[in-house]
């Protein structure tokens, strides 16, 4: 428990909590947001991820509850669905001496099991905008004794076209609740919403130092979420890793990804929340002896983790938090030692690569993953280089001695050599290559918004004077065309469309191709990858609160 948070008024509880995960003074937004929280006051928190926001609303919210309430006390708004997670389990954990209840929603999930726990009791719901509507349409979902409103995200919200979701929800809230705003930009939209939701919110401005990871190389591989562990096997047969850090989002994937690795030949440890002291110190002390190689961690289990001789870091998962990755690759490149970082990318977490790169001020390298060929020539290049080694060395006495008695036996001498060169390989068998799949061709990382989105009529321009005519097939290779029942008549417009397809399909926005909006249909494309993906969320699809029929057109 530290003064610095005492000194905010958090009840003991909350200061215990916060003590506890390894806290030790608030951040510049905490300290700001905090108080006026407390106080009642409506607040504009322009900041960016990685600053401490989640702390500085929920810390508020959560020593405001009001104990054994059968209403929702708070409401918190999330663009996606993994940041709706986080938060959630950013509130257990700083409510964890608190009697709270907290819900995550989002799409993706089944109703029942949300609505069965809304139905008996939640004090904090935690959700993507989307979802919520569809709670509240299906009266599953009560508003009317909110007294906290939290929109997270804001300009990501907004640029994701759930601004109408949003104002249907916080019109369904009581008109004397308490709101907050977080977003890292302030668009005029996001403006008008504050002016018409909020009663005179205080601005909270914070500028986070950038950090420069200079002395660290950091590379990163893109690949389909099934293959990381291929990817990772594949990276570990051509690097010189001395040891590595592998980071995973949860502490059931640490002993899954260490038990993987052993398998596949790569001595692995999991160092997670499970371990007691005594055996968190006997594992620490097998990696700083290089008894083990690898330990396979979350953020949370490998504070205060102080090694200088980390040859790796790898993301296994990416963190959301753009400080958080500092944070993690900062336990290479110790004591003027030069480091490696490797992140392994899904196509869907390439927004969180950008705003590392933004918040990093560097360009992360994007690199090929070794083919198969690559891993046998490099397996045999190290097994000729160790026995050239042994060669030089000359101490092979006692096994010259046996090759000589093979040999007066009557074995071929080059036999013999091939034989044990073949004995000495074994282990390789341990080590199969599994295949890669092929990861959809994206083409731009440019928001889907920003590319061809032009075409709302029967055709479209294309480079050369030529016309494009929007068939029922797609004119680009590995994209699939996509039919749904809304057009121009509905006064939908490309940005409805890459929305609700984005965020009920769970796919990135850069991801859609072309948009042809018709006069009672529109044409989307989207990669043939990720077709399935789309339709099997056919039922979802909402544009301006009415439902979307989507199939292959």
């Amino acid at each position: 428990m530290t003064e610095e948070f005492i000194t905010l008024n958090l009840r003991p509880e909350l200061t215990h909590a916060v003590s506890e995960l390894g806290y030790t003074e608030p951040t510049p937004i905490q300290s700001a947001i905090i108080p006026l929280m407390l106080g009642g006051a409506d607040v504009i928190g322009q900041a960016q991820t990685g600053t401490g926001k989640t702390a500085a609303f929920a810390l508020p919210i959560l020593n405001n509850i009001q104990p054994g309430q059968k209403h929702i006390q708070a409401l918190v708004m999330c663009p996606t669905r993994e940041l709706a997670l986080q938060v959630s389990q950013a509130f257990s954990e700083y409510g964890q001496f608190s009697d709270v209840r907290v819900l995550a929603v989002y799409g993706g999930q089944p109703y029942g099991p949300q609505i069965t726990r809304l139905n008996k009791g939640v004090d904090v719901v935690v959700g993507t905008p989307g979802r919520m509507l569809d709670l509240l349409e299906r009266n599953c979902l009560t508003l009317s004794h909110v007294r906290t409103v939290v929109l997270d995200e804001a300009d990501e919200m907004l640029s994701m076209g759930f601004i109408d979701d949003i104002e249907t929800i916080l019109a369904g809230t009581p008109p004397e609740r308490q709101t907050a705003l977080f977003s890292a930009t302030l668009p005029t939209p996001i403006r008008r919403l504050a002016d018409r939701y909020m009663h005179d919110p205080q601005p909270v401005t914070i500028q986070r130092e950038q950090i420069t990871v200079a002395a660290i190389q950091q590379r990163c591989y893109i690949v389909n979420g099934k293959d990381k562990l291929a990817a990772l096997t594949r990276i570990f047969e051509m690097e010189e890793v001395t040891s590595a850090l592998i980071f995973v989002r949860t502490r059931a994937a640490t002993g899954e990804l260490a038990a993987s690795l052993t398998a596949r030949g790569f001595a692995s440890e999991a160092l997670n929340g499970d371990l007691n002291q005594d055996a968190r110190e006997r594992t620490l002390g097998r990696f700083r002896k290089n008894q083990v190689k690898v330990l396979v961690a979350t953020d949370v289990a490998a504070r205060g983790l102080d090694i200088d001789d980390i040859s790796h870091v790898f993301n296994y998962d990416l963190p959301d938090d753009p400080e958080l990755y500092v944070h993690r690759i900062g336990r290479t490149g110790r004591a003027g030692k030069t480091g490696i970082a490797i992140s392994l990318v899904t196509p869907g977490e390439k927004r969180h690569l950008r705003q590392v790169e933004s918040f990093t001020h560097q360009t992360i390298k994007r690199a090929e993953l070794p083919t198969e060929d690559d891993i046998l020539v490099n397996r045999e290049q190290r097994l000729m280089s160790l026995v050239k080694v042994w060669l030089q060395r000359g101490r092979c006495k006692r096994e010259r001695e046996l090759v000589e008695s093979l040999v007066a036996a009557g074995h071929d001498p080059i036999e013999i050599a091939a034989v044990t060169l073949k004995m000495a390989r074994g282990e390789e068998k341990q080590r199969s290559i599994a295949p890669i799949s092929i990861v959809a061709d994206y083409r731009s990382e440019r928001p889907a918004r920003e590319r061809n989105r032009g075409d709302q009529g029967h055709a479209s321009f294309r480079p050369g004077g030529r016309f494009e005519l929007p068939g029922n097939q797609s004119h680009e290779s590995g994209m699939v065309r996509l039919s749904l029942n809304m057009g121009k008549k509905h006064g939908i417009r490309p940005n409805d469309i890459v929305g609700t397809i984005a965020f009920h399909a769970d796919i990135p926005g850069s991801a859609i191709g072309k948009i042809f909006i018709q006069d009672k249909l529109s044409l989307v494309d989207v990669p043939e990858a990720l077709a399935q993906q789309v339709l099997a969320n056919t039922g979802n699809y909402r544009i301006r609160q009415q439902p979307v029929n989507v199939k292959l057109a």
